[in-house]
């Protein structure tokens, strides 16, 4: 089901529905193309129309981060989980060693990116790589080596471990290029999968603390994004629920609790 939150698209699904999804993409070969949506990138889509514009004209936009769970509940959205990034990545390699499917990886340093794949193949002993590359190329020229060995090595998904824009704008540039049909962006999972960077525990997690968690592990390079783009993000929150408010006054005559296609701006 798809709705607008805060004027962004988002599909409210949860983490059976999706995999599904990619599975019916890998099986049939039609490409899907997977965001994760989380409150940096909401904040940052705000600012920076070129990123609002690629996450808008992805195939599926999922709800990654607990904020954004808990800000569209508030809004009266039918949401009913989260999808993390990374918990989606660990059930699509289990599917892929299962069914035979072969993953691209694609991003983070190669130091990283060969213990993340090492640590895919010790968990799931069956799983084939297509094919990797880490995420330092630069230019056109690199851009076109990637595309081509990506594109070569027949993958049925590619997972894209870097940072936001720059996935979304190769993506936006070359997926109709790669031939894959299951396309997603990790962010951070390969360094989570290779064990550069730890988890928050689950009680962290469904209190929504992940962040003060990262903020714990790397404090001189998470302290200033976390603390401008929750800031941010929780002042849009307050300015929509103060609207919504005005607008569906509790006990007023005939006020009718807003829906999905009533929730944006």
């Amino acid at each position: 089901m798809r709705a607008s939150f805060l004027g962004c698209p988002v599909d409210l699904l949860t983490m059976a529905e999706t995999v599904a999804l990619a599975r019916g993409a890998m099986r049939s070969r039609q490409r899907l193309q997977h965001v994760a949506l989380n409150v940096a990138k909401f904040v940052n889509m705000r600012s920076d129309p070129v990123l609002a514009a690629d996450v808008a004209n992805s195939d599926v936009v999922g709800v990654d981060g607990m904020g954004i769970l808990w800000g569209a509940r508030a809004l009266g959205l039918p949401a009913t989980s989260r999808v993390a990034g990374v918990d989606l990545l660990a059930e699509l390699l289990a599917v892929c060693a299962q069914e035979g499917f072969k993953p691209y990886f694609l991003g983070a340093t190669p130091a990283v990116l060969q213990q993340a794949m090492q640590a895919a193949r010790e968990r799931y002993p069956s799983l084939v790589f297509a094919g990797w590359h880490d995420g330092y190329f630069k230019g056109e020229q690199g851009n076109d080596v990637v595309v081509r060995d990506i594109r070569l090595s027949a993958a049925d998904c590619l997972f894209i471990g870097m940072p936001t824009p720059q996935k979304e704008r190769f993506l936006a540039a070359h997926r109709d290029d790669l031939g894959v049909p299951f396309i997603m962006g990790v962010g951070g999972a390969f360094d989570v999968l290779a064990g550069a960077v730890r988890r928050a525990p689950v009680r962290i997690q469904k209190l929504g603390l992940e962040w003060l968690y990262r903020i714990y592990q790397e404090p001189g390079r998470m302290w200033w994004r976390y603390a401008t783009t929750n800031t941010l993000f929780a002042g849009v929150l307050v300015q929509a629920l103060i609207r919504q408010a005005l607008r569906y006054p509790l006990g007023a005559p005939g006020a009718v609790p807003p829906g999905p296609s009533r929730i944006g701006g």
